[in-house]
């Protein structure tokens, strides 16, 4: 393989993307579940070390050094922000100890690591000034045109912008996509030649290729410019509106979705689930239609999500059974578990294997335990539950007195009455009942049984005297 000693990766972010009509920097707009950037970066450091990838940043700077500072790379502030060509003027200290750089931009986000890897390889094997990645899209409308020297060779002889395509360029297909690499020498030399003699006033890096080309150094290789194409035009589109960010999120998230039924997960129209870029899922799972499953979410095999399910950072087991309409939030989810219809585990739950969390359940940083039942209408908020419990219908945990949050410790086999009220902080104890409509303040012993509700009391002929009363009053 080609050596890449000296590489570097230099990603374009210091834009506004003001035709976003947007106040958040254009590479903090998100799709597949995270900003445009870090897709990018997430790229990038699988061909090149973090500590190698620099990203240049501008508009928002601390922003977006915030949403990506944890990936490991570097950072250059370009201020202002004067095109492209001035962000490598701001990034020469760093770049300038590298014999080879890429320039990537930070909101083409379909970019593929194989794709960087072969722009790097092609660059250093045709000891090129500068690499042009390009690509031929249905529509090259709105794009500079590569214009080669012939049309079956690498060499390419000017990048032509769309407004200044004669009829003959109008009819090139093969268009500019804004990533490059360059030979680090020769790209610094010329750059104090750019100027900024254009509509906007700024320093463009394509002018680089122009002046490149009318090199009159007697090493032809140091200027030589070419070009390579890309096999999925997809790959270097970017976004100037949030039309077209919807169309480059749902062509992210198809394609994670044809990723996961190739490696045996069967996704029903996934053309309707919402799967974020980093979710990872086992095979023989089934996902029906109308799923979200988001963020670091990670399912085990032979598990079935039904429609309408929301899951979001959280790790599912073996063999789970999630029903209609469930939503999971920053949880944990042992084998065997039957989740729903309709249950909501927010941050903190964590459900032992072979648990029951049914219909209209709420668990919020609570444990189950192993085979633990809680089927119907509960709230079970700051709990200890242990082994082999059941939870009656209605059945609240008290957990919270307005100022401060207390625990409530249900332990293995206890059975709580439907409609109870668990006043925290309390321990009901192993294998003790507590009666159905029962209000607990205290602690309940091992195999005792609990009763904490008024005295019924029964008044016959009550009934029948009031309807006569009021027959009378008419």
């Amino acid at each position: 393989m080609t050596s890449v000693h000296g590489f570097a990766i230099v990603i374009m972010a210091a834009g506004k993307g003001t035709r976003l009509k947007s106040k958040r920097a254009k590479v903090l707009h998100q799709i597949g579940g995270k900003p445009l950037l870090a897709h990018v970066i997430s790229a990038a450091i699988q061909v090149a070390p973090p500590e190698n990838v620099y990203v240049v940043v501008g508009h928002q700077a601390e922003e977006v050094r915030s949403a990506v500072q944890q990936t490991g790379v570097r950072f250059v502030l370009q201020s202002p922000q004067n095109g492209t060509g001035h962000a490598i003027m701001c990034a020469r200290e760093q770049v300038q100890q590298y014999e080879n750089i890429l320039v990537l931009s930070g909101d083409v986000p379909l970019i593929q690591p194989a794709t960087i890897a072969r722009l790097r390889d092609f660059h250093l094997a045709h000891k090129a000034a500068m690499t042009i990645l390009t690509a031929e899209p249905a529509d090259p409308a709105g794009y500079g045109r590569i214009v080669r020297k012939s049309s079956s060779g690498d060499a390419v002889k000017a990048i032509v912008e769309q407004k200044s395509l004669n009829r003959q360029q109008e009819k090139i297909k093969e268009i500019n996509s804004g990533i490059y690499a360059f030979a680090v020498k020769p790209l610094l030399a010329n750059l104090d030649r750019l100027t900024a003699n254009n509509v906007h006033g700024e320093f463009y890096l394509t002018d680089v290729a122009a002046l490149l080309s009318q090199n009159k150094d007697k090493n032809k290789d140091k200027a030589r410019v070419v070009a390579l194409k890309a096999a999925d035009p997809a790959e270097v589109l970017g976004a100037n509106t949030l039309a077209e960010l919807a169309d480059l999120d749902a062509t992210m998230r198809l394609r994670k979705a044809r990723q996961l039924m190739a490696s045996g997960v069967a996704i029903y129209r996934p053309e309707t689930c919402v799967i974020d870029s980093e979710v990872e899922i086992a095979p023989d799972t089934t996902i029906e239609p109308f799923v979200q499953i988001l963020g670091r979410t990670r399912i085990g095999a032979d598990c079935h999500i039904r429609s309408y399910s929301i899951i979001r950072d959280s790790q599912i087991a073996d063999r789970v059974q999630i029903r209609a309409g469930s939503i999971l939030d920053q949880s944990k989810v042992s084998s065997d578990v039957v989740l729903g219809p309709y249950s909501h585990l927010r941050p903190g739950a964590d459900l032992g294997e072979g648990a029951h969390v049914g219909n209209f359940v709420e668990v919020k940083k609570s444990r189950l335990g192993r085979g633990s039942k809680a089927n119907h209408l509960a709230y079970l908020g700051d709990s200890e539950i242990g082994a082999g419990v059941n939870v009656g219908a209605g059945t609240i945990t008290c957990n919270y007195d307005g100022a401060d949050k207390y625990v409530t410790v249900i332990e293995d086999g206890a059975f709580i009455g439907s409609n109870s009220t668990l006043v925290a902080p309390v321990r009901v104890g192993k294998a003790s009942y507590v009666a159905a409509g029962s209000t607990i303040t205290h602690n309940v012993p091992e195999d005792a049984l609990a009763l904490g509700r008024a005295r019924q009391a029964v008044k016959e002929g009550w009934a029948k005297e009031r309807r006569a009363r009021r027959g009378k009053t008419k």
